[in-house]
């Protein structure tokens, strides 16, 4: 009898566990979700913190400004005296002049940038040669499709001229390290007690990545 008593209290406890335990793993499962709902911070839209967040992804991401530097050579071919419109070839009279412009881009957007140039000129003539003059250059870049770029140039020269300088630019091999470009550009200058004039130059050279 003692026997049958032990064996029925022992599954009566076994069967109140099992039912703690169920109520238990119940109460569990129904609380996690509001748990983990806690663990997550929930940002509003229009927060400061993510409006951060996604600023510092976009950031992250853009390309720009991006500065890059060029070396090149350029050759004037014909200058227009506007006052007589007489041309002057540059290789006239046994006279030659050879710039070499080298600069900087700071490209803004695929559209837009600003370049700083230099261009130091040498001047052949009678056989012998000399340093002529140096031209600062700045001017603002609007970039196309396809590698065309114009540019906007002002012209301050050593030898007293000043004016502007329209710059036709494209872009007609590409590398991983360099690019190569070729530009025409019209020169107009005024000053220094001479005659305006507007030019025709040749330029070549390449951009670093």
């Amino acid at each position: 009898m003692k026997k049958s008593l032990h064996t029925r209290s022992g599954k009566i406890i076994s069967c109140i566990s099992t039912k703690i335990i169920l109520i238990i793993i119940i109460i569990a499962g129904a609380l996690m979700p509001q748990f983990v709902k806690a663990q997550v911070k929930v940002v509003p839209p229009d927060s400061i913190e993510y409006q951060g967040t996604l600023y510092q992804k976009l950031k992250a991401k853009s390309a720009y400004p991006k500065v890059v530097g060029y070396m090149s050579f350029i050759l004037p071919l014909e200058t227009l005296t506007l006052s007589t419109g007489k041309f002057t070839p540059n290789f006239s009279a046994h006279t030659t002049t050879i710039g070499f412009p080298v600069g900087v881009n700071v490209l803004y957007s695929d559209k837009f940038g600003f370049s700083y140039e230099f261009t130091p000129n040498i001047k052949a003539s009678g056989g012998s040669s000399k340093m002529n003059d140096i031209l600062f250059d700045p001017g603002t870049m609007f970039r196309f499709e396809h590698g065309f770029t114009f540019i906007s140039r002002l012209a301050f020269d050593t030898n007293g001229r000043y004016g502007f300088t329209p710059v036709f630019n494209q872009v007609y091999a590409r590398t991983k390290v360099i690019n190569y470009f070729v530009a025409l550009s019209l020169p107009t200058r005024f000053g220094n007690s001479e005659a305006a004039s507007l030019g025709l130059n040749l330029q070549i050279g390449f951009t670093f990545n």
